[in-house]
């Protein structure tokens, strides 16, 4: 196994090119880091941490401030997202570290020793303090998701207002008036995109929703429960649910089908699917229509943004919306009294 000595002996290169073209520096040419990289692998180099940390002044670590939710940790949507995230970390040499005190005294604590080169942002709120905080330090972070603000910042979202307007459009176009919508917290970002999506596609067909139809809570099985329950005992109550997770999902065909009503029948349902590899909604009884896209694919995307941040990549560079796919499955269709 080379050393970086040994191997910039190979290449008849000074030990700082060789260092500075295996950390991607702009400083050396793309010639010269190809050269670099193909010995380093026919000589199977591993670079010494210690050493490298020296080097460069970078720790290889990124850092996550969990959010003061007991259940995160055993949180599909959180779970799969730290895989992916972890994973592609690991092919730059890079570790992540978690910590469970979200102040900004947290944040400036592990800019200032130099615990993590970077943060990564998750679940942020429309007026978020995390971004001003992160801003004003000068110190590295990805959001996943975006924020209302003038500040500019690196961030990878998916196209929520567009995926809840298609798929809320879909069910109007059904036939249905009565749309519930079960919907994230409020206050945070995504859930406002959604709800924005939720009432364009309404104006378009001159239809404004009752506030009643409209539920905001924490994403999990027990919440999409109670929701749906609220919705299915108003006097009118909705013909379809559009559910902003698969979580939430589960709880609101529990008590569709204690109620004796039929999925995709009786009740229509759209539900986010994030891809959890523990929940596979095809898979469901009933087949479910989708707006898609997997949360893995978030983590392994961020985790190249935020490597590319520290080393220098510029934040213009690092904002990204993707598509969301609307697919149609048996859980959807025309309302009951529309039907001929």
């Amino acid at each position: 196994m080379a050393n970086l000595k040994s191997l910039a002996e190979h290449l008849g290169l000074s030990q700082a090119t060789v260092s500075r073209a295996l950390n991607n520096y702009s400083t050396v040419n793309q010639e010269t880091r190809a050269k670099v990289l193909e010995a380093a692998k026919k000589l199977n180099y591993r670079p010494n941490s210690s050493a490298r940390r020296l080097a460069t002044g970078r720790a290889d670590a990124i850092g996550i401030v969990l959010p003061h939710q007991d259940d995160l940790l055993v949180d599909p949507h959180f779970a799969d997202f730290l895989a992916a995230l972890t994973k592609k970390l690991a092919t730059y040499d890079n570790d992540v570290v978690l910590t469970a005190t979200d102040t900004p005294q947290t944040y400036q604590r592990f800019a200032e020793i130099g615990k993590v080169d970077g943060f990564v942002i998750s679940a942020p709120k429309a007026h978020d303090e995390r971004i001003a905080v992160l801003s004003k330090l000068n110190f590295p972070f990805i959001v996943h998701g975006r924020c209302e603000t003038d500040l500019p910042y690196g961030f990878f979202d998916i196209d929520n207002e567009g995926a809840f307007y298609d798929a809320t459009k879909l069910l109007l176009q059904l036939g249905h008036t009565r749309i519930g919508l079960i919907n994230g917290a409020a206050d945070l970002m995504f859930a406002k995109q959604r709800l924005d999506g939720y009432n364009r596609a309404h104006k378009e067909f001159g239809i404004k929703p009752a506030l009643e139809l409209i539920h905001h809570d924490h994403m999990t099985e027990e919440y999409g429960y109670r929701h749906a329950q609220a919705l299915l005992d108003l006097d009118d109550r909705p013909t379809a649910f559009l559910c902003s997770s698969t979580l939430v999902t589960v709880g609101a065909q529990r008590r569709i089908r204690e109620m004796g009503l039929e999925i995709g029948k009786d009740i229509s349902i759209i539900t986010h699917d994030d891809g959890l590899s523990s929940l596979k909604t095809e898979n469901f009884s009933v087949a479910l229509t989708v707006t898609r896209a997997p949360i893995r694919d978030a983590g392994t995307q961020i985790a190249k943004m935020v490597v590319d941040l520290v080393r220098g990549t510029p934040i213009e560079q690092l904002q990204k919306v993707v598509p969301v796919d609307l697919i149609v499955r048996t859980s959807t269709s025309a309302p009951r009294r529309s039907r001929s």
